[in-house]
Order: structure tokens, then C-alpha cells, then sequence
């Protein structure tokens, strides 16, 4: 689940997912100065483990993919 992302003053950028799992929005603070990252989050309403890929586009936009731990 991709979504537009946010970003503060004083702190990373972040970008709100619905959990794959429990469908609740969550927020994810995303380190934007590597372009690829893969990790695993626990959601913060129902602890599951989440699969997140993080990966930045030509013009420098993060795109975060949400899934859950058995989704190819």
C-alpha cells in the first residue's frame, strides 16, 4: 500500500499505511537518505510483524510498500 508522504521540521520524514493485518493507519518515520531499504516494523495497534519497503523514485519521492509477513 503506497502513500504520499509527510515531512516535519525537526524530524525524519513519514508516511501513514493502513496495517495489512488489522487495517489501522500507522506512521512510519522513513529515512530518506538511502534510497532502498527493506524491514520489518511491528504495527502499533496489533504488534504483527510488517513488511516494509521503502525505495525512491527518479525524482526523489519514497514509495512505501506495506505487507504483511506472508504476502510475496
Amino acid at each position: 500500500m503506497a502513500s504520499d508522504g509527510k515531512h516535519t521540521d525537526s524530524m525524519l520524514p513519514f508516511e501513514s499505511i493502513q496495517c495489512p493485518y488489522c487495517g489501522e493507519p500507522i506512521d512510519l518515520f522513513i529515512d530518506d537518505s538511502v534510497d532502498h531499504q527493506d524491514y520489518v516494523e511491528d504495527c502499533q495497534v496489533c504488534c504483527r510483524p510488517i513488511n516494509v519497503s521503502v525505495t525512491a523514485d527518479e525524482d526523489g519521492e519514497m514509495r512505501v510498500v506495506a505487507r504483511a509477513e506472508n504476502d510475496a
